[in-house]
């Protein structure tokens, strides 16, 4: 029995090798010319014009679906020598979208949807070694509004140039599962595909964890060679201990000229649903606490920087959750990545709809002559991720009532399990208005886990009339927290809660708002939108990274690591006539400044599990109050406002809101101090409004201006007020609710960074440090 520690010592094996034609992988982000409506300039990779502008309420031409950006369409030009390599390839993980790519003038390849990678092989297209030559990619998102959120527009992840022998490990060709796992022992298969483009018989050797295998390759010809591989004690990956192997293939021709070796990382560990145990991983019970994301990174827009993705599963665990899902479209790599490492379970999602539109120029155009090869991207990218649990065909598709919609899921489906059949599918279903929800079993039995958007509630009915069903919802409204965790922990075949949303986003304008008597009415979806708005204030966290009340109450049943939080309301008629949307929770704050309403009454609301809780002001006790289920883990105190110090004590432990005095400094603090010197890394910097004591002040709007000197640049600057119209990249930013957040984007030398905000208050410094 082979030991398992080899895999990864098998780059070591042939250091003589090295030298003939091994294949490369380089980042080709920097330096791009680009130009758009008239304009140009040069930027680094990833990059999204959309967020570089103001949202155009009413006119743009995103729509309020699109938060009212313009879209439109761009072009990127870069130039580069012909790098050494029999086959050159250039790898987009990510281009918004209608790309086309031209290599030397001539057109090299396309690729249509927005959200999967592709891959051109521009090696015919080539000048002589060493020569110069130019690629130019055109970007068209100017047909809108082809969808339902934010999406940015350009080259907004990144792109990779790759050389390689005529020989080598074909794109996705190593796929490893762990058919066999246990605490005492695993079993792996790893699965390698070689192609061989050249125009001769080849034969090559193949090794994994020391094992060789030698094939004969004809012109043209791909093969998959197997292996079988044990491993006695395994570091098993979970939610809480994420360990991750790397996997060593290494390929040479006879000649030994020809030389690839591939790392990929993997997790062993093991999934299982079942309706009567739950979902359990590597034999454990988990009960999911599922948040739904949108693919931007709020400040940023869509630009996908890794320091971005990892931050954002970061804030998500940190707040309880324990899974992703991807609604409605394949994320970046990065973000999987980031799952995997940090120990965050992830149901990875291809599609919106299918073929009956959403929008004019939505994916319904595409999925006949792109679903499958689309859907295949996200599953060959994603398949070896221990994170990725699920493959989700797609959400609420409106030819639900019409036959043709199975066969649509069953077609999907297939496409799946072709190359991998390791993990469930599921897909997120709905009923609107008068459609019967029992009329959807039929598409509801192609999926092995049934997706419930806000439907939940036909579960009893459903389980008895399919006691094998499996079932998630795939979609819950925030204020419903308690009903659904309830629901959750108390039926097995319920494996859990995904809320809209995990954090806040932008595009589908307005949605979890809540609004003043006077101001647009209704819910986002009304005619003509919510001009006002340009995101969406639905999250547990804000875009800025602040975790909201509702968040904390969730992390508290869930979790019970929140042992004692308190919040306050907002009274009606505070700054208006409160009305609430069907997204929305009350607007609720950790605020005690509520200037003007002193003597009237105000709600404090404070979550625990401790039986009892009391609140005290000024040290006066207000009340004792018995908290259980039955109050859904909550107390509500009605008191007159007096400024001063709010004190909530349970079971020993205090927690206080202190009356903010008026603006005395900027307050700044870094995630980050110490950031790599490879134009890639970020440092996301908190910037609040304190007073002389160092209280938040919750309701300051201070206008600063941002600037950034050393070996790096400002990316962004804004706040988590989505009426806001300044451009997120701009260096001007007004705090909201005393809080503001400031990207630093690292260059390529090390040294010292001085950010600087200066304000009608005293200028605020911190400093920041590059290294290599």
């Amino acid at each position: 029995m082979k030991a398992f520690k080899a895999i990864i010592i098998t780059a070591l094996l042939f250091p003589a090798l090295i030298a003939g034609a091994q294949a490369t992988n380089q980042l080709f982000d920097n330096g791009w010319t680009f130009t758009h409506n008239g304009n140009t300039s040069v930027v680094d990779l990833p990059h999204d014009w959309d967020i570089y502008t103001s949202p155009l309420p009413k006119v743009g031409a995103t729509g309020t679906g699109g938060g009212w950006y313009a879209g439109g369409k761009g072009e990127y030009r870069k130039t580069f020598r012909t790098p050494s390599g029999q086959v050159v390839k250039l790898h987009f993980e990510g281009v918004y979208q209608n790309a086309e790519v031209f290599v030397n003038g001539q057109k090299a390849g396309q690729h249509a949807y927005g959200y999967t990678p592709f891959t051109v092989d521009i090696t015919r297209f080539l000048r002589g070694q060493g020569q110069e030559n130019e690629v130019r990619v055109t970007v068209d998102n100017s047909q809108q509004p082809n969808c339902r959120w934010y999406t940015g527009s350009g080259i907004y992840r990144h792109v990779w140039l790759q050389t390689m022998p005529a020989l080598h490990i074909a794109e996705n060709g190593i796929y490893i599962t762990t058919p066999e796992v246990s605490f005492d022992r695993a079993a792996v298969k790893v699965e390698v595909t070689v192609v061989n483009e050249s125009a001769v018989d080849k034969n090559a050797t193949i090794s994994v964890a020391g094992i060789e295998k030698k094939a004969s390759f004809t012109p043209g010809e791909s093969k998959t060679l197997e292996y079988v591989l044990y491993m006695d004690r395994p570091k098993l990956w979970s939610l809480d201990n994420p360990h991750l192997y790397d996997c060593n293939v290494s390929l040479t021709d006879d000649t030994k000229y020809a030389y690839t070796t591939q790392t990929v990382k993997f997790g062993i560990r093991s999934l299982a649903f079942d309706a009567k145990k739950g979902f359990t991983v590597i034999g454990q019970s988990v009960i999911l606490n599922g948040a739904c994301i949108h693919s931007d990174d709020g400040v940023l827009g869509a630009m996908a920087f890794d320091a971005a993705e990892i931050r954002k599963v970061q804030l998500l665990k940190d707040a309880g959750f324990n899974l992703i899902r991807t609604s409605h479209n394949p994320p970046s790599r990065a973000l999987i990545r980031a799952c995997d490492s940090l120990g965050m379970l992830v149901i990875d999602e291809a599609f919106d709809g299918w073929r009956t539109a959403k929008n004019p120029f939505d994916y319904s155009t595409l999925i006949d002559s792109c679903g499958r090869e689309d859907i295949q991207a996200l599953v060959l990218r994603d398949r070896n991720n221990p994170s990725v649990i699920a493959w989700s065909l797609g959400n609420e598709v409106i030819e639900r009532n019409e036959l043709q919609v199975v066969a649509t899921a069953k077609w999907l489906k297939k496409a799946i399990l072709d190359v991998d059949a390791s993990r469930a599918v599921t897909e997120a279903l709905t009923a609107w208005g008068g459609e019967v929800w029992e009329h959807f079993d039929p598409h509801a039995e192609v999926l092995d886990i049934v997706g419930y958007n806000y439907t939940i509630r036909k579960h009893a009915t459903d389980h008895e009339r399919a006691p094998e069903r499996i079932m998630w919802q795939t979609e819950s409204y925030p204020r419903d927290a308690f009903r659904n965790w309830k629901n959750t922990n108390e039926f097995s075949y319920i494996v859990g809660d995904i809320v809209w949303t995990g954090i806040d986003y932008l595009g589908e304008s307005g949605i979890g708002r809540s609004y003043y008597t006077g101001e647009t009415a209704g819910e986002h979806y009304v005619q003509g939108g919510i001009p006002e708005w340009h995101g969406a204030y639905c999250g547990d966290i804000d875009i800025t990274g602040w975790r909201k009340p509702i968040s904390h109450y969730r992390d508290l049943l869930w979790n019970s690591r929140e042992t004692l939080y308190m919040a306050v309301r907002e009274p009606s008629g505070y700054r208006g006539e409160i009305k609430t949307t069907a997204w929305s929770v009350w607007p609720t704050w950790e605020s005690w400044n509520w200037q003007g309403w002193e003597g009237k009454p105000i709600e404090v609301e404070i979550y625990t599990k401790a039986p009892e809780v009391s609140l005290y002001l000024n040290e006066r006790l207000i009340e004792t109050k018995q908290v259980s289920p039955d109050t859904e883990y909550k107390a509500v105190f009605s008191l007159p406002y007096e400024p001063g110090t709010l004190r909530a004590s349970a079971r020993g432990r205090n927690v206080t809101l202190t009356t903010a005095g008026q603006p005395a400094r900027l307050r700044l603090s870094a995630d980050k101090s110490i950031i790599t010197a490879d134009g890639q890394d970020l440092s996301f910097i908190t910037l609040e409004v304190v007073d002389k004591n160092g209280n938040v002040c919750p309701d300051a709007s201070i206008s600063c201006n941002v600037s950034v000197s050393g070996p790096a640049r400002l990316l962004a600057a804004a706040s988590a007020d989505l009426k806001d119209l300044e451009p997120y990249t701009s260096s001007r930013v007004t705090t909201w609710k005393g809080r503001a957040l400031i990207v630093v984007r690292s260059g390529d030398r090390k040294g010292k960074v001085e950010v600087n905000v200066s304000s009608s208050l005293p200028n605020a410094k911190l400093n920041l440090q590059t290294i290599q």
